[in-house]
């Protein structure tokens, strides 16, 4: 029971110390660099590979393929597919003070631009950066993040749902930076001692 309630306590400050995505981001333009293009545009569906680069704003995503597709609203579905070896990956800035970002990589990305979800499956790690140090990181084989709500959410499969015995996952969080205590002051000797 203990190791439960530390779980939850754990969960909850990592999303508590969350900040959100970049909001200006939504609203720039996506800049997508390959070696190879297979487009449908009857189906809006873009099939790029070959280091594959997605750029919008301060959101970058890399991996060998990647598979757009747009909804008749014009909202874009964005699934990243890693290669033996190779890792997809996500960084994006967060809103708030200081230079914060979120990053992530994972056998396979999916991002939805309507809702602002990223879901990492297989081999999933997503970190919280202050400036060059990881503030905290969580590792598993599902990782799910709502960039708008801030909540996560870590499965034990790579199927995003949790199974007795499936495996284990882990987070790492760092100290605060709010509680660090300040030195305390140097003494100085009493005369004639």
């Amino acid at each position: 029971m203990k190791l439960h309630k530390l779980f939850i306590s754990a969960a909850l400050l990592l999303a508590a110390c969350a900040a959100q995505a970049e909001k200006a981001d939504s609203n720039k333009p996506t800049q997508i660099a390959f070696d190879q293009l297979d487009a449908d545009d009857v189906k809006q569906v873009k099939t790029f590979t070959g280091n594959v680069v997605l750029t919008r704003g301060t959101l970058l995503m890399k991996s060998p393929k990647a598979v757009v597709t747009e909804d008749p609203e014009g909202y874009q579905y964005v699934v990243l597919h890693g290669a033996p070896g190779t890792q997809a990956t996500f960084r994006q800035k967060l809103d708030g003070a200081g230079e914060q970002w979120m990053e992530g990589q994972a056998d396979r990305i999916e991002y939805d631009n309507k809702t602002e979800l990223v879901k990492l499956f297989a081999k999933a790690q997503v970190r919280r950066l202050e400036g060059p140090k990881t503030a905290s990181q969580v590792d598993g084989e599902f990782i799910s993040y709502d960039s708008r709500k801030e909540v996560y959410a870590v499965k034990n499969t790579s199927t995003g749902e949790s199974k007795p015995g499936a495996g284990r996952s882990t987070m790492m969080i760092q100290p605060s930076s709010k509680l660090a205590v300040p030195p305390a002051p140097a003494t100085q000797p009493a005369p004639g001692k």
